[in-house]
């Protein structure tokens, strides 16, 4: 793999020098990026700070598509999952660095009832609908403008009926790179009709910026409870207690610890952790929720969000038939996700918090990735 990887890397400096065009930190070409999809424009955005962090986004789909933070050497590593170019994130299915909508993770058979009217939505994931279905909003193209050298704002208008959804909303997606190193991200929306909305970032992290093997990352998450999932992966709405059990991150521990503990049920139905963990932050920007550090490289991750949980998915699906930037094969495990939301299924679980948005409302849902060093 070692040696592929060079030769992708010689390749792609032999099309730098061929073209002019000089590659961004992570050693990627805007031109690779530079297509329409359905008569629509893409393009790659790159936001640096003072600090020399860099992060390339692309319209298609919102998604991030590097993340380039220096190690406690001071060594530049990109640490999110993703392609090269273009191409391959319109012809391989994926979710890498995506912004996700209209709702994030699962609905239950692909139906949710509102105001007495039933919706049937697509059902991609084992007979739910998973991530606003097939043609979510990863799969389209936003309208992209860079406001400065560190801000993104990204515009969606997704139509009434689009996927199944009802109503006319107006999206949009905001990413500052702050120069205290951190992605900042806000998502807004507004609706003609009542509806529900829930967006996330569906980036893949992996702080040895490797691709390697997320076992050794450690892993703490401000929550006393999770809401466990059945066989298809569909929240069952119990939400139960992390004490006693491999779901218990309140204090630092390697992911790969317990994940391979499929005695117990819920690392068996999840296939490893694909879950959602209900914070204790009570949705309060200022506290943080999870926290992701590699020991290797010592570049740590803290994630704030006022949403009230987060769905940590440790890439337990990938099987090293992908290969991602500068030829790296992705295996299983080679990453986590930390995907802030509402919970999975709430149209249909009235108790937990409300996905809801009516005409007058404005959709707000902010999240913060911030890198430091330890």
């Amino acid at each position: 793999m070692k040696r592929f990887s060079m030769w992708a890397l010689s390749a792609l400096l032999l099309a730098s020098c061929a073209t002019g065009e000089k590659p961004t930190a992570s050693g990627l070409l805007k031109s690779n990026f530079q297509t329409e999809v359905d008569g629509k424009k893409t393009d790659l955005f790159v936001l640096r700070n003072a600090n020399n962090m860099e992060v390339c986004i692309t319209n298609f789909g919102g998604r991030i598509v590097s993340v380039m933070v220096p190690d406690r050497e001071g060594v530049m590593r990109d640490v999110v999952l993703g392609f090269d170019s273009i191409r391959d994130y319109i012809t391989i299915p994926s979710d890498f660095g995506a912004s996700i909508g209209r709702y994030a993770n699962r609905i239950n058979q692909g139906r949710f009832t509102l105001d007495g009217v039933e919706y049937v939505l697509p059902r991609n994931n084992y007979g739910h609908c998973l991530h606003g279905g097939p043609n979510g909003f990863q799969y389209q193209v936003y309208d992209a403008r860079q406001t400065g050298p560190q801000e993104l704002e990204l515009t969606y208008l997704s139509k009434d009926g689009e996927e199944g959804f009802p109503g006319n909303i107006t999206c949009k997606v905001l990413m500052t790179l702050t120069d205290d190193n951190a992605i900042d991200i806000r998502y807004e929306a507004e609706t003609d009709q009542p509806t529900i909305v829930n967006m996330t970032n569906h980036s893949y992290f992996n702080l040895d910026g490797d691709a390697g093997s997320n076992s050794d990352h450690l892993l703490t998450i401000d929550a006393d409870y999770y809401t466990p999932v059945d066989s298809t992966f569909m929240t069952t709405g119990e939400i139960a207690p992390v004490e006693g059990t491999p779901m218990d991150f309140r204090t630092a521990t390697p992911v790969g610890a317990r994940i391979d503990d499929f005695d117990f049920v819920q690392l068996k139905n999840g296939n490893g952790y694909d879950h959602n963990w209900v914070l204790n932050t009570q949705r309060d920007i200022t506290h943080k929720c999870v926290t992701l550090e590699s020991p290797k490289t010592g570049i740590v991750l803290d994630v704030y969000t006022n949403e009230p949980g987060i769905q940590v998915y440790a890439g337990n699906f990938l099987d090293g038939t992908i290969m991602g930037k500068k030829g790296i094969v992705y295996n299983q495990r080679a990453s986590v996700c930390l995907e802030t939301q509402k919970y999975p299924d709430t149209p249909n679980k009235p108790d937990w918090p409300s996905a809801v948005l009516r005409p007058g409302e404005k959709y707000n849902s902010h999240c913060v990735f911030k890198f430091s060093i330890n």
